[in-house]
């Protein structure tokens, strides 16, 4: 009788729903959610060593380059601010490294079926635009300081100099002894239908995060050392364009360096074919066609995923009556030969 009474929106609700009305919620859960994902990652960073060794020397730029900032400004030297400028740059691509790095590392899922390992190429890509805008900055600036060279103070500029040459040695060292690297594997050929036969790898030693933020530190490098030079010459001769001059040198080198990393980032996200596979991709699809049945190859491609992982796919035109099996692991091994770990073919009969 009581249920005949109430309103049928209330009737339909059942007994399992909660109809109360929450005017109070907790803003304190964000956060605390916040701060354990926090927490996670920063196990996780430190559990590896080598997102360690690139957190720790991230801390150690980080506050190097405010002590260099400060002294640039006080001493008004612009191979000190700059080399300053190129330390918070160098933090930035430590981090975009440290972030790329864990990135990376994660599963791939029905979006990303390649997973995550492109992280790296991409971030090999972010650090050289970085060093290419380091680089120009300095050079435009010191062209204007070549005209008019300020007075520079070099009282304590040489201490702080060489003491941003061993921080920036302690990052060649870590990044020379210690890289970030991962990587699985797995495989399996089949054929069915179309006939196909293929092995998939998903991995990377994320080369190109490291060979980025290496490009950093060294170049950071030659900073602290054009600062040393120009400082003794400002000491010893009163030599004020020393300072601009040794700033161009150094912003030639950062730009001179740097174009290798970008050159091959772009060909990986261009889809280029795999520059180490120029001189034997072409005489390996010759022994491909050569099989015994073989009457054409079609939609040839072969790409980088990450580096030292490629992919390629083809598909091959046979006469009928030909020994499917035996062609398909014929040719895979042949493209595994050639450095092609992970090929997908699929084979058409002619009529």
């Amino acid at each position: 009788m009581a249920s005949q009474l109430l309103p049928q929106h209330v009737q339909d609700l059942g007994p399992h729903k909660d109809v109360s009305l929450d005017f109070g919620r907790d803003e304190s859960k964000p956060r605390l959610r916040l701060s354990v994902k926090a927490a996670k990652w920063l196990r996780t960073i430190l559990s590896d060593p080598s997102t360690r060794n690139l957190f720790m020397f991230l801390l150690i730029n980080l506050s190097f380059a405010f002590v260099e900032l400060f002294y640039g400004m006080w001493t008004n030297s612009l191979g000190l601010i700059s080399d300053s400028f190129h330390m918070f740059f160098d933090c930035t691509a430590l981090l975009a490294g440290l972030v790329a790095t864990l990135v990376s590392r994660w599963r791939a899922n029905e979006r990303f079926s390649f997973g995550f390992v492109r992280a790296e190429v991409i971030a090999g890509f972010v650090n050289s635009l970085f060093l290419l805008f380091i680089a120009f900055f300095i050079f435009a600036e010191a062209i204007e300081r070549a005209f008019e060279p300020p007075q520079v103070k070099h009282d304590r500029l040489l201490i702080v100099s060489i003491g941003g040459f061993i921080v920036n040695l302690v990052g060649i060292f870590i990044f020379q002894h210690g890289g970030a690297g991962h990587g699985h594997s797995h495989g399996h050929d089949h054929s069915h239908g179309h006939n196909h036969v293929h092995a998939h790898s998903h991995g990377g030693n994320n080369s190109q995060i490291i060979h980025g933020i290496f490009l950093h530190v060294l170049a950071d490098t030659l900073g602290s050392v054009g600062v040393i030079v120009s400082s003794v010459l400002i000491y010893h001769f009163d030599w004020m364009i020393a300072d601009p001059v040794c700033s161009m040198f150094i912003s030639v080198l950062i730009m001179m360096s740097v174009y290798p990393l970008m050159r091959e980032s772009l060909g990986v996200l261009m889809q280029r074919t795999p520059v180490s596979l120029d001189h034997t991709l072409q005489a390996s699809l010759q022994k491909v066609y050569e099989l015994e049945g073989v009457v054409q190859l079609q939609d040839i491609h072969v790409w980088t995923l990450c580096s030292g992982v490629y992919h390629g796919s083809l598909r091959v035109e046979v006469l009928a009556g030909t020994d499917h099996r035996r062609l398909l692991i014929a040719a895979r091994s042949i493209l595994i030969q050639a450095g092609i770990e992970n090929v997908v073919v699929e084979i058409n009969h002619l009529d």
